[in-house]
């Protein structure tokens, strides 16, 4: 008998070694050169390097911004899926294109336009400053930017999961007398909740490592208002590169943890779905 190929699809060793040659040429290579020259430190000075008050504080703050960020992407996130999911509008397909933009746009455009229109002398902030708010150059502006380039990650996690809902379960259990909110909460809300937390989660490893727009709308005070990805281009300019390297290392650490805690979120996720 003729012996069957057993291969889906054509090209297999070539599709598989061009993208092994891609991984490592854009990915494996640069992050081994990150993590050798920091292991050309000794502990001590890899532990003075990434350990200072202003490295502290840059990590402080960089968490901090990216966890209220994400949590407020989280619930934005969640809104606008529902709205685009749920209900018909006028514009409805332009409202859904705008949704991408955070990820079409360059970051550094992005922070100018909002630094423009926050400063006290802006469209927004001639209104704002007056009331106490003022979110050009201060640790506000540094949320409301991750914001913007989070809650899309929300966004469309959450919409297949909304078009995948059963409606009968909720026509069910309306007529079985539950209000809205109760239905919400008993039949959609579980349903959605493991969508939610990976949006959460991809939104807050976004922000994590964001520079383009944070660093135009942010004072970058040391040890005030500078994140962790602007004080290694500033350890960069400073011409102190091995600093540099050991704290891009440390956020190397944090991105492949976050992206370990994703992928469990997601395997999660189909649990739940099963």
């Amino acid at each position: 008998m003729p012996q069957v190929n057993q291969r889906v699809l054509p090209g297999f060793r070539l599709s598989l070694g061009f993208t092994m040659l891609y991984l490592t040429v854009l990915v494996a290579v640069p992050l081994a050169a990150c993590f050798i020259t920091t292991a050309r430190l000794t502990p001590a000075q890899f532990g003075a390097a990434v350990w200072t008050p202003r490295a502290v504080a840059a990590y402080s703050l960089t968490a901090s911004a990216a966890f209220l960020a994400a949590c407020i992407s989280a619930i934005l996130g969640s809104l606008i899926a529902w709205a685009l999911v749920r209900y018909d509008f006028p514009l409805k397909r332009y409202f859904d294109a705008m949704v991408d933009l955070p990820f079409a746009l360059p970051t550094a455009v992005a922070g100018l336009v909002f630094s423009t229109l926050y400063v006290p002398s802006g469209l927004f902030g001639r209104f704002l400053t007056p009331l106490g708010i003022e979110l050009a150059y201060s640790r506000g502006g540094i949320i409301l930017v991750m914001v913007f380039i989070g809650f899309p990650f929300v966004v469309r996690t959450l919409q297949p999961i909304l078009e995948s809902l059963d409606r009968e379960s909720e026509e069910a259990s309306l007529m079985l007398g539950a209000s809205r909110w109760q239905t919400f909460r008993h039949v959609i809300f579980p349903s959605i909740l493991p969508g939610i937390v990976t949006g959460f989660a991809l939104a807050f490893a976004r922000a994590l490592g964001e520079y383009g727009s944070i660093v135009f709308i942010s004072s970058n005070i040391p040890g005030q208002s500078e994140i962790a990805a602007v004080l290694v281009v500033n350890k960069l300019e400073e011409f102190q590169y091995a600093e540099a390297t050991a704290v891009a290392t440390v956020l190397l650490t944090a991105s492949f943890a976050m992206l370990a805690i994703i992928n469990r979120l997601e395997r999660w996720s189909r649990r739940w779905d099963s």
